[in-house]
């Protein structure tokens, strides 16, 4: 892969001024538009020779037969790694992410769900939020007998997160039972995690202190056997994919969204991405097949963590986006809503 330092001023001055111009228009740029950018003097056909080492050195290409030229993914790479300068984020801009934010209270939920609507608006990407791992705090439970052998178990946690499971128990119990079981769960065990509350359940049983009979207690083992050791989860939130529509050109391109979308529905990619970024420091920058989730759709990844009242880093937010982004602008724009999460929550 050439590095930034392989270039002589002549070739960074082309090639800076190339990725500007595609970032702008989308479109293969030609020696001709070229010239009028740069700060130092070189005909069309100065420009030209100069593109063909670029494009030998595998930083642009020639789509189809056009003259012009596109930067390739390595030469994105080195272009934001090496030769982006990244702007001031504008004060309206500025002034609108902190309305979105302090508008939503101290709730993190709606924190995170404003946060990511306004950084989606703003960037006109696509915004994902990974939320921290928490676990559950029950308020309230109930037990809805179904059928013979079948409950239906309602939980609400404090958070509001309301879950519905059907459990299997042992035909023949009475809804005395399951309204018993609910009463006891909702008298002892509100406000404690679904973890604490099934060890206390256990412990109780085993120590013979359970105000339950041997029916009643079933109901509520099961019932919280269901949730238990999922009790720590992550929660993690998309917004604003109809965006990653509107630049798309060619069918081949909508293909491309089209995989993406697939693969953003499954997650699993998406959260071992975010899970990495947690690791890192400051913002992240993912374009192209440097991750397995953009090797087909051509998009990029801009993400940065966000930290709670302890100031551990319990998150992180981003934006995903085609490769032709306004990395200038879109990067503060990240690092911006990221330390405003972490002011709100911290």
């Amino acid at each position: 892969m050439t590095k930034l330092e392989e270039l002589d001023k002549r070739s960074r001055e082309v090639f800076r001024h190339l990725v500007d111009t595609y970032v702008e228009t989308g479109e293969p740029v030609g020696s001709k538009s070229l010239s009028g950018r740069l700060s130092m003097s070189l005909s069309p056909a100065t420009i030209r020779n100069v593109m063909a080492e670029l494009e030998m050195a595998g930083l642009l290409y020639a789509p189809h037969t056009s003259a012009g030229r596109l930067p390739t993914e390595a030469g994105l790479r080195l272009f934001v790694h090496g030769l982006l300068e990244i702007g001031d984020l504008a004060k309206n801009e500025q002034k609108e992410l902190e309305r979105r934010c302090k508008a939503s209270g101290k709730d993190l939920s709606n924190v995170l769900e404003d946060a990511t609507q306004a950084l989606c608006g703003l960037s006109r990407c696509a915004g994902i939020v990974l939320a921290p791992k928490s676990e559950a705090i029950l308020k309230h439970i109930e037990f809805v007998n179904l059928s013979p052998g079948r409950v239906l178990v309602v939980l609400i946690t404090e958070d509001g997160l309301v879950e519905n499971r059907i459990i299997e128990i042992p035909g023949g119990i009475p809804s005395s039972n399951l309204i018993e079981a609910g009463n006891y769960l909702n008298y002892r065990l509100a406000g404690k995690t679904l973890t604490e509350a099934k060890a206390q359940i256990l412990g109780e049983r085993e120590e013979k202190k359970s105000q339950l009979d041997l029916l009643s207690s079933k109901v509520v083992e099961e019932g919280l056997a269901i949730w238990a050791g999922k009790g720590t989860s992550t929660s993690l939130i998309i917004r604003g994919q109809s965006n990653l529509l509107q630049d798309v050109r060619h069918m081949e391109e909508l293909n491309r969204i089209r995989m993406l979308f697939e693969a953003l529905d499954a997650q699993e990619e998406l959260l071992e991405l975010l899970d990495a970024s947690i690791a890192a420091d400051g913002v992240q920058i993912f374009i192209g097949s440097e991750s397995s989730l953009f090797q087909l759709s051509g998009c990029s990844l801009i993400v940065s963590p966000y930290s709670g009242d302890n100031g551990r880093i319990v998150g992180a937010i981003g934006v995903i986006g085609p490769a032709r982004l306004n990395y200038s602008r879109i990067i503060p724009l990240v690092d911006y809503t990221a330390k405003l999460i972490s002011k709100r929550i911290g």
